[in-house]
């Protein structure tokens, strides 16, 4: 964060001093967690139901902390007191942003695949200038102004995703941290109980452009419909990329190996470049594109995109990483988080790896479908056995619909059990593994993630640690979008 006065911060927030030196300067880090509190930092306390962050206040600034913004007076403790932290906190973190006139705000937003497109760009942006785009899912009201008040002078590139629930989310976090350059990657399904229908979704991501000034970029998927509409929704440059043969930066001749790893040729109108993934999925050619097409627009020549794109890695966990074990097992952990679309773009990259190979996919619940639910489960069955995958272990009643729709496709060859819970599904895949199989683990945050853990456990590996945005806050439970 740039350095502030107490003075800066109350007049940021408008808040009030308390027991405070309003010339003491904020030199360190923005934290809500006291246990990342260092000297300098500014430790913000949100009241819980099981955790008050008041009560570590003191506890925050004997490890270095300036003050503590919060809505309640703690005696002995420099305080910056306002009515709503969460909200303080917003305003801090545009008060900053307005104070950076050489960053550029990158915002992404979609239905799935927002953290990994994230990461992509962050990865490549880094290679232009200092960039902030920390691993994880921070794409609410809280993660958007811890991860922006993670920006200081030297900061060129500020890389964000934007999640939502409802109509006017994403409108609210571009008022908070607005973009210059803002992504769209497509419109899905994911939140559809709450939305309703995807035209309204589709007015939820829109938001993104339409925050954007008359002299930004709107980056949007000329392959989805409603993602392409939208260039009528701002007055910002438009650059569209996909596989459409009209798209501004685009991919042809797109192939994949053994491993799923996609190859393609990369257009763009300064020519043509070969690009090899190192990624896993052929929905990484969409992500890698929309990435390409942020770093071309910043300076990026095409001779060192494409190499940049050949050597993109996974940055934040769960998300299509696949390992082989020692005992020639693969496993494809794709447990972060689950919807129908994200969903299908995991088994497909499961019968295209396990080509071959016997492959069996260890599916859970999809949340947030309301009166799709039935149907979204039932479609995802219904694609395991199409596509031939051999065996589904489908986890936990409410998924049952999976394997209902697995298990009603005709003259399948596969087979498909419903278990109670993870344990089962370890205990089943303990006694039927053998050399050679590759194992696909996807779904909601109900504890999928225990199977590829196990998983991983078995082969001698320490389970994945996930990022604290991959946790929801005291204040504010996170999005849950898939990536």
């Amino acid at each position: 964060m740039i350095a502030l006065s107490l003075a800066e911060v109350a007049a940021a927030v408008d808040g009030r001093l308390e027991a405070a030196d309003p010339a003491a300067t904020v030199t360190g880090s923005v934290e809500f967690d006291s246990r990342k509190v260092g000297p300098g930092s500014l430790f913000v306390a949100f009241p819980g139901e099981k955790v008050d962050g008041h009560d570590y206040a003191a506890t925050a600034i004997q490890a270095g902390a300036v003050a503590v913004l919060g809505s309640r007076a703690v005696p002995g403790v420099p305080m910056v007191l306002v009515d709503d932290a969460l909200t303080a906190m917003g305003r801090l973190a545009r008060a900053a942003v307005d104070r950076l006139p050489e960053l550029t705000v990158i915002g992404v937003t979609g239905s799935s695949g927002k953290t990994t497109t994230k990461d992509l760009i962050g990865q490549l942006t880094a290679r232009l200038g200092a960039t902030v785009a920390p691993p994880g899912s921070f794409n609410n009201e809280l993660g958007h102004p811890y991860t922006a008040l993670q920006a200081g002078p030297d900061t060129r590139y500020l890389v964000m995703e934007k999640g939502a629930r409802g109509i006017g989310h994403v409108r609210y976090l571009c008022e908070l941290v607005p973009p210059r350059i803002s992504v769209v990657l497509n419109v899905g399904t994911s939140h559809i109980g709450e939305f309703g229908s995807q035209d309204a979704i589709a007015q939820a991501k829109g938001e993104l452009v339409e925050a954007l000034p008359a002299d930004g970029l709107a980056v949007l998927n000329a392959d989805d419909p409603r993602v392409d509409a939208m260039s009528g929704r701002t007055g910002a440059r438009v650059v569209r990329y996909g596989e459409a043969p009209d798209a501004d930066v685009r991919a042809e001749d797109v192939t994949l190996d053994e491993r799923g790893h996609p190859s393609y040729t990369l257009v763009t109108p300064e020519g043509r470049a070969s690009v090899r993934l190192g990624l896993t999925g052929r929905h990484q050619v969409g992500n890698t594109l929309a990435a390409a097409a942020v770093a071309r627009e910043l300076g990026m020549p095409l001779a060192e995109l494409a190499t940049a794109l050949g050597e993109l890695g996974l940055v934040s966990t769960r998300r299509m990483d696949v390992f082989d074990r020692p005992d020639g097992v693969t496993v494809i952990d794709d447990s972060y988080n689950a919807n129908p679309a994200s969903m299908a773009v995991a088994v497909r990259a499961l019968a295209s790896i396990g080509q071959g190979r016997r492959t069996v996919a260890v599916l859970g619940y999809m949340a947030e479908l309301g009166p799709f639910e039935s149907d979204g489960h039932a479609e995802v069955g219904q694609l395991v056995a199409e596509l031939g995958v051999d065996r589904l272990l489908v986890v936990g009643e409410p998924a049952a619909p999976i394997h209902e729709g697995a298990t009603a496709v005709a003259n399948w060859g596969g087979e498909s059990v419903l278990l109670t819970d993870q344990a089962a599904a370890v205990e089943v895949l303990r006694g039927e593994l053998r050399p050679g199989d590759v194992v696909l683990v996807k779904g909601s945050r109900y504890r999928t993630w225990e199977v590829a853990d196990a998983l991983r456990a078995d082969a001698g590996s320490e389970p994945v640690r996930s990022a604290r945005s991959e946790l929801a806050s005291p204040a504010v439970a996170t999005e849950g979008g898939t990536e």
